[in-house]
């Protein structure tokens, strides 16, 4: 039998070189928070996160280059900057969930924020901590391919020789930026919409008599937004194209042919409480809208559900293999002796156990306040920390297979919703406080899962560069830390900005978590399954309608069904915008298959590409987290125009289009130049 090749690291562990500097953790420390921020405003808004990972590192390596920082500080810096998009994760997809199912009735209180901080702790450390544990057998594994690990690691290398997309990145947050600030101040409309009323028509119902109807179908814009375009252009047209059809579902079948149906009585009633009027444009849009959040979304819920269950059993194969693994794999981990080799040391096997034990005790007091029922809160964390494992090394395990872009968190966090809401039924748990311990258990597990991918895809990349585990550990430890009580802050701006907006711009609006500009669908998913199953609140004839949907879907053969009730689930302004993106990213490919670009420089297109993207992401949630934070102080601004054209938004869309196209075609470089390795995120 042949030897298997013997890892060779960037840096050699003899190599005495800087790596956990004060510098490296407080840059790491910025970017865990305003990438976390920004990752929580777009996860929010459109259902979608982006990996941290990539412009981290970007960031990272032009900041500590520019200090004369070594590549294990850029290591280092990427590994805490990037930890806190996972912490958003595992926040956005479950901590709305409890506002929404009523459990909180107010977000933003004290009380609120130290639960909250506490669970994204607690699931933070449990998540660095089993990877700690199984670090050495997964990264060593020579049938784990970690793509994205590999590009990062290329990343810092070809810093290293002289390479860096900082400046695409920057110059991106800056035009994102900009121009959400032209739209909140009113430069341009940032959306437009128009109710189109069918003619009335007579429907015979045979034996129960003829009514008319009328309805219409209300039509939207794109919105006009850097971030979303930007998240289109990194999923691509194929993706994008799947979200829009949702939008196009919903809006443009099930509203209208619902609400034709419903004009007959609509209108009669609207007519009662308003003798000789006629139902303006105004109240077609607000029924469409009640329909839509009421009927549609519910129904968009039970397709999402079938679809995080097909994703799972798509997944069976590596779901089963990675849950036997994990089981042998701890066996090596604490049977392996520990090593002098710099690279190979991880924590110690004592403070695992410590800091497993801190995060079970922590987990158990929650539960406890939650449950006010010490058996309950014993069961809950027991559940907790079996799933939090397993979960964290089949998290550990996919990301080594298709990245952490990839990974199906919210698919692994419903499982363990279904089987925690399940548990407190059989213990008797029933209520707000059997829904609060199910949310608790949810939260925790997803957070860890999102962590524990995240970690380990970073101590991969440190496996190649020659990084240290345990200071990568430590790191990430400080990181999630820090994270997790700063978190909750954008969370509150985002939802309580929401509701002071709408108060301003309507007094019917219904701001907040749930609301059309903060849908968080997986939290509105968490909430309604853990209502349904825990106190019998689920709107099961929907449900079961959108679960026969998206079972349509499947045998259809559609790419992603989750990814088409997603797109139902949002407004369609949103899901438009994404299939713009998606589409400039498809001109691109064109545009450089028509120029003959060979591989490198393809290769060279999808990276600037990306970076732009990411940039004009970044550069839209941050300025919209600080008009959010005005919002949330009820700070007015002034109006640059007060009806605002939407001719002006048709330009900016051209902007964006020709910004998307031209930077990565115009830096594709020379066809005999080196490739460098494709990112995606």
């Amino acid at each position: 039998m042949a030897e298997l090749k013997k890892h060779v690291p960037f840096v050699s562990s003899e190599t005495n070189m800087a790596e956990f500097t004060i510098r490296a953790l407080i840059i790491g420390l910025v970017m865990s928070v305003v990438l976390g921020a920004a990752n929580a405003y777009l996860g929010l808004k459109a259902g979608m996160t982006i990996a941290a990972t990539y412009p981290a590192a970007v960031i990272g390596m032009a900041l500590l280059k520019s200090m004369k920082g070594s590549i294990l500080e850029e290591n280092f810096a990427r590994t805490v900057g990037s930890i806190g998009e996972s912490i958003a994760a595992g926040a956005i997809f479950t901590l709305p969930a409890f506002y929404m199912a009523g459990i909180w009735e107010k977000f933003d209180t004290v009380e609120n924020y130290l639960t909250a901080s506490a669970i994204m702790f607690a699931g933070g450390l449990l998540g660095i901590m089993f990877v700690a544990l199984l670090r050495r057998v997964m990264v060593e594994d020579a049938e784990l391919p970690f793509p994205e690990s590999i590009a990062a690691a290329e990343i810092h290398k070809a810093g290293r020789s002289g390479g860096s997309g900082a400046k695409f990145l920057f110059t991106a947050m800056g035009v994102g930026a900009f121009i959400q600030i032209l739209g909140q101040l009113k430069f341009f409309a940032t959306t437009w919409e128009k109710f189109i009323t069918f003619s009335k028509s007579v429907i015979n119902l045979r034996g129960a008599g003829s009514v008319n109807a009328e309805g219409g179908v209300l039509l939207s814009s794109p919105g006009v937004s850097p971030a979303y375009i930007g998240v289109g252009y990194i999923i691509g047209p194929k993706l994008a194209s799947l979200n829009f059809s949702g939008g196009l579902l919903a809006w443009g079948l099930f509203v209208p042919i619902i609400l034709y149906f419903l004009s007959p009585s609509l209108v009669s009633q609207f007519q009662d409480a308003n003798p000789g009027k006629v139902p303006t444009e105004h109240e077609w849009i607000i029924w469409a809208q009640i329909i839509w959040k009421f009927i549609v979304r519910p129904i968009a819920i039970g397709g999402m559900l079938m679809g995080a269950g097909f994703t799972l059993f798509k997944m069976r194969k590596s779901l089963a293999t990675g849950i036997k693994r994990s089981v042998g794999d701890v066996k090596k981990a604490a049977s392996v002796e520990s090593t002098t080799v710099r690279i190979d040391q991880d924590l110690s096997f004592k403070w695992i156990m410590i800091g497993i034990a801190v995060a079970a005790i922590l987990t158990l007091l929650i539960y406890n306040f939650f449950t006010q029922n010490f058996l309950a809160a014993f069961v809950a964390t027991v559940v907790m920390i079996i799933a939090g494992f397993f979960f964290a090394a089949v998290s550990g395990y996919l990301v080594g297979i298709i990245g952490s872009s990839n990974n199906p968190i919210s698919g692994l966090t419903l499982s363990t919703l279904i089987v925690a809401a399940l548990l407190m039924v059989a213990l008797g748990m029933s209520g707000k406080q059997g829904v609060a311990a199910v949310l608790g258990v949810a939260a925790v597990v997803c957070v860890s899962a999102a962590v524990a991918g995240e970690m380990l895809q970073d101590l991969k990349v440190g496996h190649i560069l020659g990084g240290t585990p345990w200071r990568m550990q430590l790191g990430d430890i400080i990181g999630i830390t820090v994270t997790a009580f700063v978190m909750f802050l954008p969370l509150v701006i985002l939802h309580q900005g929401d509701v002071n907006a709408g108060k301003l711009a309507s007094p019917a609006y219904e701001g907040g978590f749930g609301s059309p500009k903060l849908a968080a669908p997986q939290a509105g998913l968490m909430a309604l399954l853990s209502q349904g199953i825990v106190k019998g609140e689920m709107a099961w004839p929907l449900i079961i309608v959108g679960m026969v949907m998206g079972l349509g879907f499947i045998l259809m053969q559609v790419k992603s069904p989750m990814l088409v009730s997603v797109g139902m689930y949002l407004p369609l302004e949103t899901t438009f915008a994404i299939f713009i993106g998606g589409m400039i990213k498809g001109i691109v490919e064109r545009v450089s298959a028509k120029k003959g670009f060979n591989d490198a420089q393809k290769a060279r297109v999808e990276n600037t590409g990306v970076l732009v993207a990411a940039g004009l992401i970044a550069g839209e949630a941050l300025v919209g987290l600080v008009f959010a934070g005005l919002a949330f102080f009820e700070v007015s601004l002034f109006s640059i125009f007060e009806n605002p054209s939407f001719l002006i938004s048709l330009l900016v869309f051209v902007f964006i289009g020709w910004y998307l196209i031209s930077v990565p075609v115009k830096n594709a470089g020379k066809p005999d130049d080196e490739a460098p390795p494709a990112i995606s995120m």
